[in-house]
């Protein structure tokens, strides 16, 4: 049995267990982009009722795809300390009842898309399991470029949000789909600089677990994205999407988050990888926000 793994001391409630499987920070951050994209791909008086089952539907497709996640890395997660009270490494749910739990939230989260969303947004939902589950988390043990395959799936809730609005993928989708995959790297990036050491333990091939010497690979993409995504976020306004209280929002948004890359690169302590984490939960929702508010009518 691996030292990393730490059982906890009290058993959690039973319905608390299966809320875990979902991973609720993700789920948030699934209802904060598929509302996004809904209303940015709205043209007219908003459909609220039709929004709201959009995201209840992509919702539950994430939290499946989740719960999913949780059954195939059960082994890695009980050889990392971050992970290892988790609801399957620790024993404390049966591995058929976690599987049946994944499997319930998919099948009902795309049959409510199919029903609610029209039939592209459950394509693009089921698009986002099989790439996530298929490609990326098997890819986590054999490539550091998992990490970029990753940001792909992640980036598809504005667009399900987008097409169930009646949008076609356009330009402007493409654009706040591209927003969402290079938000990611910082993102993503702090966070696995931070348990780097676990991930090295459990054998993925993150990028900071195969950089732990100085991290100079690490932050160099951290800073690149920052980089780029300052100049996409300000798309939206070049095309007529948003406005130019967005443009300007962007413009402080942007150089913020490069600030905050630039200077956790200078020591790349955990601490600061830290801040630089919750430095871009708040960028992301800020930024969506003020593109909502000042969407230009179309």
């Amino acid at each position: 049995m691996s030292t990393a793994r730490t059982l906890p001391a009290v058993a959690s409630p039973r319905p608390m267990l299966y809320l875990a499987l979902t991973k609720p920070d993700v789920s948030f951050l699934v209802v904060l982009t598929t509302l996004a994209g809904y209303y940015l791909g709205s043209r007219g008086p908003l459909d609220w009722m039709r929004m709201a089952e959009t995201v209840f539907g992509t919702t539950l497709i994430a939290a499946g795809t989740s719960a999913f996640n949780h059954c195939l890395e059960r082994y890695t997660d009980a050889q990392m300390r971050r992970t290892a009270a988790r609801p399957l490494p620790s024993g404390q749910l049966a591995m058929r009842d976690a599987w049946l739990f994944a499997a319930l939230l998919v099948v009902s989260g795309s049959a409510y898309l199919a029903m609610t969303a029209g039939m592209k947004a459950c394509l693009l939902g089921l698009f986002t399991v099989v790439t996530y589950l298929g490609i990326y988390t098997p890819l986590k043990k054999r490539t550091s470029w998992a990490t970029a395959i990753g940001a792909i799936p992640g980036a598809m809730p504005p667009l399900i949000g987008w097409v169930a609005a009646g949008g076609s993928l356009n330009l402007e989708a493409w654009v706040l789909f591209t927003v969402m995959v290079l938000w990611q790297f910082p993102h993503f990036l702090a966070i696995a600089w931070m348990y780097r050491e676990d991930y090295s333990r459990a054998g993925l091939r993150m990028i900071p677990a195969a950089d732990q010497r100085d991290g100079k690979g690490t932050y160099l993409r951290v800073i690149l994205a920052a980089l780029a995504l300052l100049p996409v976020s300000l798309l939206p306004a070049a095309l007529g999407l948003s406005g130019i209280t967005y443009f300007f929002g962007a413009v402080v948004l942007g150089f913020l988050l490069i600030q905050v890359c630039l200077w956790a690169s200078s020591t790349k302590t955990n601490v600061r990888a830290k801040w630089l984490m919750h430095a871009t939960v708040f960028h992301l929702p800020l930024l969506l926000g003020l593109m909502m508010y000042d969407k230009l009518p179309r």
